[in-house]
């Protein structure tokens, strides 16, 4: 089965479940597993941040940390489209009384400067608090600037906010960047990095900040039930990713630049972008389920959509890129 709906879909290899097996694991509520202890001690270190708190996926360590930074009537900023905002089921306005402020973004992922000034509310009682302003990198697979970063970052220090970065790929980042980890995570009040996705573990993801910061999301982690016993055996699986399956990253990357020009090639379909391990193609509505369905019959996984993703992983080799766009094109010439 070739299946490229996302880079979550990876299963873990031989070595990392040998990784899992011998893992010593102890109680990481009562703050005594070693092997969650060595991983949240190591990301801490590589990303440049006091601590760190390990949790079951990144969606939870996002709210956990929008409900540290904010308080019921407060509010964050984030853009329309970004993660944290459009796809985590409102969870801080559900279980936070927390508010969003969601604006525009460009194709980088980018909410206007202005647009940021001008959301920050001023101390009335007739508007909610603004405590926080969240970014993504990367956002649908494209590297956000660092400059742009770092003048968001200094925005909300000058305004008296925090900020806070969903950096579930932001590994993919890194290697695109060849920029370090701490590099990429400077002038950050907090960040969230997830290791089921392009880093091939089962569960996990990573909250670092500050000592004070990091004791309050612990506190949030177990009250939203992500408090976890043995859990050594999945930070087990995360450290051995971490030190594995960063670098092996630029394969995806190459990959989808395969794809994406092999797809380019084929009347019918185009390509809206390619982006570290990821691309977008475009497919006209009424060819959208027989495609899909086509791929399928021919154990091809694709959620083709008239915006259609295909994500590169680890599972994922050159012959199997090839054989997608030879069999789409095929498709395509037969029925388009």
């Amino acid at each position: 089965m070739i299946d490229l709906r996302s880079d979550t879909v990876t299963r873990p290899t031989e070595a990392m479940l040998e990784a899992m097996a011998i893992a010593p694991v102890g109680d990481d509520v009562w703050g005594d597993d070693p092997s969650v202890r060595a991983l949240e001690a190591d990301v801490a270190d590589r990303a440049g941040f006091a601590a760190a708190a390990f949790f079951s996926t990144a969606t939870q360590s996002n709210l956990t940390a929008l409900l540290v930074h904010c308080g019921r009537g407060d509010e964050y900023i984030a853009g329309q489209l970004s993660h944290i905002y459009h796809d985590e089921g409102g969870g801080a306005a559900v279980l936070g009384g927390i508010q969003p402020q969601p604006l525009c973004q460009d194709s980088l992922g980018r909410m206007a400067l202005e647009d940021i000034a001008g959301a920050i509310k001023a101390d009335d009682i007739h508007h909610a608090r603004t405590r926080l302003i969240t970014l993504e990198n990367t956002f649908h697979g494209k590297v956000m600037p660092q400059d742009y970063i770092s003048t968001v970052t200094g925005l909300a220090a000058e305004r008296g906010l925090s900020s806070h970065l969903d950096g579930a790929r932001l590994f993919n980042a890194a290697v695109a960047t060849g920029k370090s980890l701490a590099e990429l995570c400077a002038g950050f009040d907090s960040v969230t990095l997830c290791f089921s996705k392009g880093l091939g573990a089962p569960v996990g993801a990573i909250l670092l900040g500050g000592e004070r910061f990091i004791t309050n999301a612990r506190r949030w982690r177990k009250t939203l039930g992500g408090g976890m016993r043995q859990s050594g055996l999945l930070a087990a699986a995360c450290r051995y990713a971490l030190d594995h399956h960063v670098e092996r990253l630029a394969d995806d990357h190459r990959h989808a630049r395969l794809l994406g020009e092999w797809l380019a090639r084929i009347p019918g379909i185009s390509v809206e972008g390619q982006a570290t391990n990821m691309v977008y193609i475009n497919v006209p509505q009424p060819y959208c389920a027989p495609l899909e369905a086509w791929l399928a019959e021919r154990d091809i996984l694709v959620a083709v959509r008239p915006r259609t993703r295909m994500v590169t992983h680890l599972d994922i080799g050159e012959a199997d890129v090839r054989r997608v766009a030879s069999e789409i094109g095929i498709w395509c010439r037969a029925n388009m």
